[in-house]
């Protein structure tokens, strides 16, 4: 049975620092793309970054390109994303995702199993 597990959120104020992990279990990791989405209240889910397990290129949403990294261990089937300089406006619901087939976009429909999700909270 394949499971993401998320953890690191949490609360912080401007110009702050948080990093979010998200490690798979059930599966072996090969071809796939795993992402970070958020959510705001009110909001659609947006793409925030992305890593191509095969050759682990990466992906950004532009307003966090510069601030936010993400990466990943191979040995614990993990990605995580460190957020620097935090913004009022990174305040969300960040959920990692997967997309089975690698296709590295960043369109939600393409990714095919979805955590639950950490919240962040970037206080001004």
């Amino acid at each position: 049975q394949v499971r993401l597990v998320e953890s690191g959120g949490g609360s912080v104020q401007a110009g702050g620092s948080l990093r979010l992990s998200c490690t798979v279990s059930g599966r072996t990791l090969s071809n796939e793309v795993l992402a970070w989405f958020r959510q705001a209240p009110g909001k659609e889910r947006e793409f925030v970054a992305g890593l191509a397990w095969r050759g682990r290129s990466t992906f950004y949403l532009k307003s966090v390109e510069g601030r936010f990294t993400i990466s990943s261990e191979s040995a614990k089937n993990a990605v995580y994303l460190q957020m620097n300089n935090l913004k009022a406006e990174d305040t969300a619901l960040y959920v990692c995702a997967v997309d089975w087939d690698g296709r590295g976009t960043r369109w939600r429909s393409d990714y095919d199993f979805w955590a639950q999700g950490t919240q962040v909270t970037v206080s001004s």
